[in-house]
């Protein structure tokens, strides 16, 4: 962790609007990427317009960073994002499930959308027409758009985490357990 009496005036300059901005904190990736000032900058406005200001609603957008979580094992993206998830209303047992590295059962169909949309994208590198359709349905051109953008950033944000070893500040067991399959395997 850079300390902001251990930073160049770059790194401090993008600390403080980071610090000015929604988030509040440097936790997460924003310390690490402090590392490249102007980078961490580009990145930390492409991640406040896909988290606070997409066109999915909170409860989709935390349960598509659920799922990148569980897809990289970031153990602090989960630990961060769940406790959002369901406070925008991801029921417990979805979260449960995707934890354990499951298709969560009796999903809602916007929940079910996004889920298959991004299960797909991971395994095959590409979407089918007709899970594209499902999901443009549902979330309209510009959510499907956001949904992949967010998946990006958010696969962005779980290698950096994984990368720096930013672990989870409570002690005790990581909050995700081991699983032998990923998300859409």
């Amino acid at each position: 962790m850079l300390k902001p009496e251990e930073m160049t005036a770059a790194q401090k300059k993008v600390a403080d609007a980071i610090l000015a901005g929604p988030r509040k904190s440097m936790g997460g990736p924003f310390n690490a990427w402090l590392r490249s000032p102007e980078l961490a900058d580009r990145l930390q406005a492409v991640g406040e317009q896909v988290r606070f200001k997409s066109s999915l609603p909170p409860r989709l957008s935390e349960f598509a960073i659920l799922i990148t979580a569980r897809e990289w094992d970031a153990d602090y993206e989960w630990f961060a994002h769940y406790p959002l998830a369901l406070k925008a209303g991801l029921k417990p047992a979805v979260a449960a499930a995707l934890a354990k590295g499951r298709r969560p059962p009796r999903m809602a169909a916007d929940e079910a959308a996004v889920y298959d949309f991004m299960a797909e994208l991971r395994r095959t590198r590409r979407v089918s027409d007709p899970t594209y359709a499902r999901t443009q349905a549902i979330l309209g051109d510009q959510g499907v758009v956001d949904l992949v953008a967010l998946s990006g950033y958010y696969d962005l944000v779980s290698m950096t985490l994984n990368t720096a070893q930013v672990r989870p500040p409570e002690a005790g067991p990581l909050p995700l357990p081991q699983v032998s399959r990923k998300v859409g395997k």
